[in-house]
């Protein structure tokens, strides 16, 4: 067994019990740095599958963004963990059951003649995973490139409909307009009084 290979044993193992941990950790936090910690044992792993740029971008997109937008949300929320393992032991069985029939269904793919291939050489020092990526991307799969984008800016159009969408009359919420077009005299009024005399005197 060589070098790389005990290296990328460290990682997968690394990335397994990093996958557990999200799972079965009670703390949200914990939960979160783990995942962190899993983003980064993968990212190494397609370091060394020779696959640089999308190692790159797992950290600097998942890691450097979205799990520091999680992290941000799970502590400023006051999350009841008592309330998010109510039920755990019911849902446990068909949980494990599809966990298992997800695990078989791998292997089954994993065993299948579709990867009896041989390993390709190693690519030359100045190839560009980036620049590869992006002639596949825009040439073969562009259309299916495009549909996606055109998914994601109709779930970003609903979110914000969803985020806008009219409050019940109670509700209280700031109205820009109103608030620019605000004049001193209606956010201070000066009444003028009589003293008041002390009883007594």
């Amino acid at each position: 067994m060589g070098f790389e290979q005990i290296i990328f044993y460290l990682f997968a193992t690394a990335l397994i019990m990093s996958a557990v941990s999200v799972v079965t950790v009670r703390n949200p936090v914990l939960a979160a740095l783990f995942l962190i910690a899993a983003f980064f044992s993968s990212s190494a792993i397609w370091i060394m599958l020779e696959a640089e740029f999308l190692g790159v971008v797992l950290v600097l997109v998942y890691v450097g963004a979205v799990m520091v937008l999680f992290l941000f949300v799970i502590m400023m929320l006051d999350i009841n963990t008592d309330l998010l393992r109510e039920g755990f032991m019911r849902y446990l069985p068909i949980g494990l059951l599809i966990a298992v029939v997800i695990a078989a269904e791998m292997i089954l793919v994993m065993m299948s003649k579709v990867f009896d291939k041989p390993i390709p050489a190693p690519l030359p020092a100045n190839h560009s995973n980036t620049e590869a990526l992006g002639e596949v991307l825009y040439t073969q799969y562009v259309y299916p490139f495009e549909i996606a984008a055109v998914i994601l800016l109709v779930a970003i159009v609903a979110a914000i409909v969803l985020a806008h969408r009219k409050r019940p009359i109670n509700t209280k919420s700031q109205k820009p307009g109103e608030q620019v077009r605000v004049k001193s005299s209606d956010r201070l009024r000066i009444i003028k009084m009589d003293a008041e005399k002390r009883a007594g005197s």
